[in-house]
């Protein structure tokens, strides 16, 4: 498990790479074992900046594979198909994933969810186009603490009925603005004085607090956060959390 360990690191974006793309951004990555089936993913393509937070089926052993398989689509997606619209990156992945299950004499459902971003920077403004399935994007504006959430579909990235094509959003953004994405674990750990789940309200709160902190102090506050809710208990989720400011 260790050297599986190792093994998935590898497909994962080095810092040193996410920082050439992205230099004010943070990570927040806790795999609830030794190996994950949260990961994230980066990518670029002529002046598009392509980032995501994933979460697969399962966590542990069983989520890791599903991870690779679904990084793997991710890729083609962007690579083979030379896709570049969100909403059409994560239609494709998701056609990739259930080919790849449906070679299976069993009847797989796994796939993930997914919150997947593109940035197009040029001299004169930067815009943000989002596409997500079951994670949203919250977007903090400079100088203000309210959060922007724009909302993910509610279907997966794997075999679902009647599937419908991802919507992708398009949002101008200006300096000091800065986007989160993340995975459902932290808001779904439970803690706190009664061992209930974190929640959306309460996660919102810590995120306002993060988000007037500089982006290198944030990941450290939203780690320090998320523990002392835990407390004494399990953690529940891997943990995926994406936040980059606009310069």
């Amino acid at each position: 498990v260790t050297y599986a360990k190792r093994l998935q690191d590898a497909i994962l974006p080095s810092e040193k790479a996410m920082t050439a793309l992205l230099p004010e951004h943070f990570m927040l990555y806790k795999p609830k074992d030794i190996v994950s089936g949260d990961f994230y993913w980066m990518d670029k393509i002529e002046n598009k900046i392509l980032f995501a937070a994933c979460d697969c089926t399962g966590h542990g052993v069983p989520g890791a594979m599903v991870s690779v398989i679904c990084n793997g689509a991710l890729n083609r997606s962007v690579r083979e198909f030379k896709l570049t619209d969100p909403g059409k990156i994560l239609d494709k992945t998701r056609e990739l994933i259930v080919a790849e299950f449906e070679k299976s004499d069993e009847n797989v459902n796994d796939g993930m969810d997914a919150a997947l971003c593109s940035l197009s920077l040029n001299e004169k403004e930067t815009t943000l186009e989002y596409a997500g399935a079951h994670n949203p994007l919250w977007l903090i504006r400079n100088e203000s603490d309210d959060i922007e959430e724009i909302k993910a579909d509610k279907q997966p990235i794997g075999k679902y009925d009647n599937p419908q094509p991802y919507t992708t959003h398009q949002v101008k953004l200006n300096e000091g603005d800065t986007i989160y994405i993340f995975s459902d674990g932290y808001v779904d750990q439970f803690g706190g004085d009664r061992g209930k789940k974190l929640k959306a309200k309460n996660m919102r709160t810590i995120f306002q607090q993060a988000a007037q902190l500089e982006v290198e102090e944030q990941s450290q506050f939203l780690e320090t956060e998320f523990l002392k809710w835990k407390a004494d208990e399990e953690q529940r989720d891997e943990v995926c959390v994406i936040g980059t400011k606009i310069l």
